[in-house]
């Protein structure tokens, strides 16, 4: 049996495996699923060789397995962010309901990304596919609120992507007579010109889906701030990204073959960048931090279906660093939420202060993650997206540019939104009992988090293995320095210094972190919210004062007409129309067998009465 395959099976028994050990002591449940998320991690690390192939013959179909570089580098993501995050599940898990299920589809969803991204034909890709949509689906209405809007809304919309896949994997074996992946995109050229457009508009809404693209958004707020914090993290971080895996293999192996005058590439990147600006723009309008989070993640997509769809070796290069460091910093973040929850109850802003005494390490963790985020130097975020600008700009999109560059400044408000909400301000007497989380989910997000300055600081660490991944997909080798091509990296050289810029912004952090020790010593007196007096009457109890309540509400009046305009609402109003229609249908189909006795009197009347002009 070989590696890959031996991962996967071990990745689906130990889900079995844990789940039911689950029901024999909450601690061997515990044990077991750590054991069964890292063993196999470890063995891909150690035991999987890329460019190898496997065949499976099942039920007279040939089922390929293998990883290529650009499947490494994906693959590296959710094995990463599936060991840290399994080592988080653990305490904050500790304690609720249903655990055994969590770590059942926790399990199943790590197994099935990585089935996803081995796969070299559509069978297996289209199985793990729906895997990986079902696990998730049960983390989503794990919780049990509001099933039946979060729930049913990402069943349909995953349903939608499913059936056009299906769609699209029955043209191109009814045309090629293969379900191999090689061989759809070698004899792309070989279909019809209505068959080479339709397949890719089929293929790109599946995955545009998955990815949270707008106009097909609208699943994944609700679904992120609903699924537990433990999960959302591999959700946004690792799931969200096969359908930007599927999408550059679509635009390298079948966009790029159509004829220069399709539009497709200029309309995804055109969705990409709408998704970014407004997905910031709803991100700020949030009160919860889940929310805020959930509709940030949807907006930093925007900025990676951007890069992917422009196609340029330099846009795909800060797309696929993106990937990878949205990924850190988004997993991170969604621990700190995570922990936040666990220690408070809640994770609304209006409710919470001051927690920056009580969470040091959880506020650092966000500190580091949200100015990546951001797009702050020295942090990975700024290489990320100064690339993609330039790449922008070089391609003559100045006015995509612009959209960017404005999702990218407004973002700095829900960032800071985000810090001040939790963690600065002033202390309530609510959260003296508040403590730091425990370390097992406080060292997965510091991690994380330290990647991203890392990964900022030493980009050359991450730019190689893209540069592989893109070799492999066709475009042309660079000898390992395909980042040449940014004015940043040319001057700078291979290895980017930093340093200059590091030093700066760590001696600002050391010098107020000085001048508040220092002004510390003084006998400083802390004060709540209440602690204060207007025009000579005093707060009741239950009047909340902080700024935090409405404090962006002349920023929100300005864009509430954007906002108004939700696609939500045509959803609504199309399913609304399905509704009526099938209860009219339900009207004519009774069941009643006299009911259906007088359909056919009227049939064979109508057919009397036409008879010479239906049958002359």
């Amino acid at each position: 049996m070989d590696m890959i395959t031996l991962i996967l099976l071990l990745f689906l028994g130990g889900a079995i495996v844990t789940w039911l050990g689950g029901k024999l002591s909450p601690i061997v449940g515990d044990m077991l699923f750590l054991v069964t998320i890292i063993v196999p991690a470890g063995m891909f690390f150690t035991g999987v060789t890329v460019g190898e192939v496997t065949h499976l013959h099942a039920l007279g179909l040939t089922l390929t397995w293998g990883l290529s570089p650009l499947s490494y580098l994906f693959s590296m993501i959710v094995v990463g962010l599936g060991i840290l995050l399994a080592i988080y599940a653990v305490p904050f898990m500790k304690g609720k309901q249903k655990t055994g299920a969590f770590y059942f589809n926790f399990t199943l969803s790590v197994m099935a990304m990585l089935g996803i991204l081995v796969s070299k034909d559509w069978v297996s890709f289209f199985i793990f596919w729906e895997i990986m949509t079902w696990s998730s689906y049960l983390m989503v209405i794990l919780n049990g609120k509001d099933v039946q809007r979060v729930g049913i809304k990402y069943f349909i919309f995953s349903a939608i992507g499913a059936y056009a896949m299906l769609m699209a994997m029955v043209v191109m074996n009814s045309q090629l007579g293969s379900f191999l992946m090689a061989d759809t995109f070698n004899n792309f050229q070989h279909l019809t010109v209505g068959n080479q457009i339709l397949i890719p508009i089929l293929l790109l809404t599946a995955f545009g889906v998955k990815s949270a693209m707008m106009p097909l958004h609208v699943w994944a707020p609700d679904a992120y701030s609903n699924a537990p914090m433990a999960y959302t993290g591999l959700f946004s971080g690792a799931l969200s990204k096969m359908g930007i895996y599927g999408m550059v293999l679509v635009m390298v192996t079948m966009i790029n073959q159509l004829p220069e005058g399709t539009l497709i590439r200029d309309i995804i990147a055109w969705m990409g960048g709408f998704t970014a600006a407004a997905a910031t723009l709803w991100a700020i309008t949030q009160d919860d931090g889940k929310k805020l989070l959930a509709w940030s993640s949807v907006g930093q997509m925007g900025y990676i279906i951007v890069g992917v769809a422009i196609g340029t070796p330099l846009a795909m290069l800060a797309a696929l660093f993106l990937v990878v460091v949205h990924a850190m910093f988004k997993g991170s973040l969604f621990m700190v939420v995570g922990a936040i929850e666990k220690q408070t109850g809640t994770t609304d802003f209006r409710e919470i202060n001051g927690l920056i005494r009580k969470m040091p390490w959880t506020f650092i963790s966000a500190l580091i993650s949200v100015i990546a985020l951001a797009g702050i130097p020295p942090l990975a975020g700024f290489v990320s997206k100064w690339m993609l600008y330039e790449a922008l700009i070089q391609n003559n999109n100045y006015i995509l540019v612009i959209l960017l560059f404005f999702a990218s400044t407004a973002g700095f408000l829900y960032c800071y939104k985000f810090l001040h909400g939790y963690f600065l301000g002033q202390e309530e007497p609510e959260w003296a009992h508040v403590k730091e989380a425990p370390a097992a989910m406080v060292i997965p997000m510091l991690l994380l988090a330290i990647g991203t300055f890392v990964l900022g600081t030493f980009p050359q660490l991450l730019f190689k293995p893209i540069d592989s991944a893109l070799q492999y997909v066709g475009y042309d080798a660079t000898g390992g320095h395909l980042w040449g091509q940014s004015i940043l990296f040319s001057e700078w050289g291979d290895i980017v210094t930093l340093q200059p810029i590091l030093y700066v912004v760590l001696a600002v952090f050391v010098f107020f972190a000085l001048f508040l020790w220092f002004k510390g010593t003084k006998g400083t007196r802390y004060v709540s919210t209440k602690d204060i007096s207007t025009s000579g009457e005093l707060p009741k109890e239950w009047e909340n004062l902080t700024f935090k309540v409405n404090f962006m509400q002349p920023f929100e009046r300005t864009i509430e007409p954007f906002l108004k305009r939700q696609i939500d609402k045509y959803y609504t109003a199309f399913g609304n129309g399905l509704e009526a229609l099938f209860e009219f249908t339900r009207r004519i189909y009774t069941g009643n067998g006299q009911t259906y006795a007088i359909y056919a009197i009227l049939f064979l009347a109508l057919l009397l009465l036409f008879r010479v002009n239906l049958f002359g």
